[in-house]
């Protein structure tokens, strides 16, 4: 391996530690911190479960919250898609550790009972994973540097606005639902 090659490889495994972090932080520990008007901890659902894969589709009062969940959880893991593929060069394995880690928060989630677990969430996680893969694979190294520094920068904006907490949001504009 070139030095260039493992030096965005190290970068890449600093990258998906660092984004773990978000991750663990927005799934398992989003009811002790708050992000302005966008994230109140009193709104977050603590615990439950839910093993009927798509139940929510079928039981949603809008379309909207099926489309928000699916495609919410489908974004949350294409970095880690990304960078496991720079890491490890495949997609297969990309997305069998991708869904591990999935799997690995769903079952933190329900035996702590630090959220809420549900099957649709390991799916479309792993899914995530698989197409963020897919598409550093269709890119190509020359844009290694590129997911990783994305990656970073996604997490600094993540702690600038904990930081920031609830000093964020003018409550005279905040327009009820």
């Amino acid at each position: 391996m070139r030095p260039e090659q493992r030096a965005t490889r190290g970068a890449a495994v600093g990258a998906l530690l660092a984004y773990s972090g978000v991750v663990v932080s927005l799934t398992m520990l989003k009811q002790y911190f708050s992000i302005g008007y966008l994230w109140d901890p009193s709104k977050q659902p603590f615990v439950g479960h839910c093993f009927i894969p798509f139940y929510e589709v079928f039981t949603a009062s809008s379309w909207f919250e099926p489309l928000f969940g699916y495609g919410g959880n489908l974004a949350f893991f294409i970095p880690i898609g990304m960078l496991l593929y720079v890491i490890f060069g495949r997609v297969k394995w990309a997305t069998i550790i991708g869904g591990g880690f999935s799997l690995a928060i769903e079952a933190t989630q329900f035996f702590a009972q630090l959220g809420y677990t549900d099957i649709d969430d390991f799916m479309m996680n792993t899914l995530g994973a698989f197409l963020g893969a897919t598409i550093a694979r269709w890119f190509g190294p020359k844009f290694h540097r590129v997911w990783i520094g994305l990656t970073f920068l996604a997490v600094a904006v993540f702690i600038g606005l904990v930081l920031a907490g609830e000093s964020l949001g003018d409550p005279s504009k905040v327009k009820p639902l």
